[in-house]
């Protein structure tokens, strides 16, 4: 896992690609989104460093376009609203200011938690929404500085907090646990509730219901995830998203081997983090 300080190597390379006029106009990035200077000297038809000239930021710069996998199931960092299928969320709009940021048009690929390292090597430049590092990922993908620090936490129907707050308490025969399909929660939910009733589900954008309606007891998710539920079911509670069960850390994921591609993603969030372009971003979910 990556340190949050910045090596004298990434930014020795970010200051070359800054010299060559890649990163024009990343420090003009305004909250909602910015970047708008930057295409002036970024985009289809910009002179490319040699450096960059095999790399994907080479290739995003001489398209034009730049491909974001992303599940649209996690909200608050993304979500594709079936009905409409409008894309909103804290890293979808960071993807739209990374391709602002290139002069780039963002072109949303929809993935699902199984497939998005599958689906980044086949069809994408990045993949971002909540995805928490895991060594089974970092053996295939490369992983930017983290975006938010996280951990495992129980929600549950308010009232019942006591009941949910402890992993023994959940392990047991009659609690009825839920768990989307494919990603970290599946993991740590066959790992810590083997004597439990735990259900695979299928579609995240309905799990929380399955709570509400009483159908089961509880989930287990990352503590952000949890915040949001909160903020926006008012009959559903966060269990200590202070003090989760473990911790780690959410980034988004690169193809690996790309140090130029990695290094000016590194320092586009890096400013974007600074500026308030994330702050921004988080404020319409969490309030």
């Amino acid at each position: 896992m990556k340190s949050l300080s910045r090596p004298a190597a990434v930014l020795a390379a970010a200051t070359a690609l800054a010299a060559a006029g890649l990163l024009t106009g990343c420090g003009e990035q305004g909250q909602e989104g910015g970047g708008a200077a930057s295409s002036a000297s970024a985009g289809a038809g910009a002179s490319v460093a040699p450096a960059a000239e095999n790399s994907r930021l080479g290739q995003v710069l001489r398209d034009g376009r730049i491909q974001v996998c992303t599940t649209g199931d996690y909200r608050p960092y993304t979500y594709r609203d079936p009905e409409t299928g409008q894309w909103s969320g804290i890293d979808v709009d960071m993807a739209r200011n990374l391709g602002k940021s290139l002069g780039a048009e963002v072109e949303l690929v929809q993935t699902s938690w199984a497939n998005v390292v599958a689906d980044l090597d086949r069809s994408c430049d990045i993949a971002v929404g909540g995805i928490s590092y895991t060594t089974d990922r970092a053996q295939k993908v490369a992983f930017t500085e983290p975006t938010s620090p996280d951990g495992k936490t129980p929600v549950v129907r308010c009232g019942e907090e006591e009941k949910y707050d402890t992993v023994a308490e959940i392990n047991k025969p009659a609690v009825r646990v839920i768990t989307p399909v494919g990603g970290t929660n599946q993991k740590f939910a066959d790992k810590n509730f083997p004597e439990a009733q735990v259900t695979a589900y299928e579609d995240n954008n309905t799990i929380f219901d399955q709570i509400v309606q009483g159908k089961v007891d509880v989930m287990v998710t990352d503590a952000s995830e949890t915040r949001w539920v909160a903020h926006t079911h008012p009959e559903l509670c966060a269990v200590h998203p202070d003090k989760p069960f473990d911790h780690f850390d959410k980034g988004y994921l690169l193809p690996q081997g790309d140090t130029v591609w990695e290094e000016y993603v590194d320092n586009w969030l890096d400013v974007a983090t600074q500026d308030g372009t994330k702050a921004a971003a988080e404020k319409k979910w969490y309030g």
